[in-house]
């Protein structure tokens, strides 16, 4: 070996060397300087309130603002694509939502769960069944016979618009009990507040969002939820039964609330990241806030997330394709 190969060998092994002690330092380092955390719906709802108390708590967890920024437009596709496609430095995370399931079968984006790299999972919300207070049905499983013996169409349901999360919950129940997809006409709604309104007002026989969203109609006497389309009850509504504890149907799906990146991530800031998510998710303050306003709390940390993706992409695109909205 000459002399300036050896020192040119000799170099190489110090850069490596260094580089192998410099990404435990890189990851204890990051956050250097303040993180966006993009939210792909407005301010003031459920996923912006529960992006900020998350940017809260990881901004005392971490030492630096983590500043949430509302990017909206295209169903969540605008907010999604900037997430996507961020530079994957870890300076750029964001909520990613439920839509990302759905959207890409009615070709309304390319993008799927497999263009983020998944950091947790920690909300989940499944939607509820949701009849009036004058309504004849007192259980959902009277509310189920009277509905399969029903000609399709007679039962009229809302909750969110047309191919939205809460209407292919309807259509997933109907198939999971061997109806047709139709079975129950879905009344296209401007979402979950405006549809508990036309269910007190006689309009519709049931909705199916979630039962955060129809607490206050509900808490007035006006409403019950008759059963949550969940693997277990919610513990904010504990005498809400689930569909499998009052029909035997194995039947779940949800509204879900996650936090990710881009892919390229570096594994040492993506590990860091789902660390302090981890504390953030077990501290005593997010586990108030949420509670206080009904939402579901769940952790899966980011391959069980990436899985969860997975599932949920699937069952969505079936119900689609039932549902005659998928185009892809």
């Amino acid at each position: 070996m000459s002399g300036i190969t050896r020192r040119a060998f000799a170099a190489s092994s110090v850069a490596a060397a260094t580089s192998a002690l410099l990404s435990p330092a890189r990851a204890q380092a990051y956050p250097a300087r303040p993180v966006t955390l993009i939210v792909p719906w407005g301010a003031g709802g459920g996923t912006d309130a529960t992006a900020r108390i998350i940017a809260t708590l990881l901004q005392k967890e971490l030492g630096q603002p983590f500043n949430v920024v509302n990017l909206t437009g295209g169903s969540g596709v605008v907010g999604h694509a900037e997430i996507a496609t961020a530079r994957p430095d870890g300076y750029t995370i964001g909520m990613i939502t439920v839509e990302i399931a759905m959207l890409h079968w009615q070709a309304v984006t390319h993008l799927t769960p497999r263009n983020f790299m998944p950091l947790a999972l920690m909300n989940e919300d499944p939607p509820g069944i949701q009849v009036a207070a004058a309504s004849p049905y007192r259980t959902v499983k009277e509310l189920t016979e009277a509905i399969k013996l029903a000609p399709p169409g007679r039962f009229k349901a809302s909750g969110t618009g047309q191919g939205g999360i809460w209407h292919l919950a309807l259509v997933g129940w109907m198939q999971a009990m061997g109806l047709p997809a139709n079975q129950v006409n879905w009344s296209p709604s401007n979402g979950a507040a405006p549809a508990m309104q036309e269910l007190v007002a006689g309009s519709l026989d049931l909705t199916t969002c979630s039962v955060p969203e129809a607490h206050a109609t509900i808490e007035a006497g006006q409403a019950r939820s008759l059963a949550i389309m969940a693997h277990a009850r919610n513990p904010s509504f504990p005498d809400v039964p689930t569909l499998k504890e009052a029909l035997g149907v194995d039947y779940s799906t949800s509204s879900w609330r996650g936090i990710g990146g881009p892919k390229g991530l570096a594994p040492e800031i993506a590990t860091r990241l789902t660390g302090a998510l981890k504390t953030v998710y077990d501290s005593a303050a997010f586990k108030d806030f949420m509670t206080g306003r009904g939402f579901g709390t769940v952790w899966r940390d980011a391959s069980d997330f990436e899985t969860f993706m997975d599932e949920a992409d699937r069952q969505m695109g079936q119900a689609m394709r039932a549902a005659g909205f998928a185009k892809t």
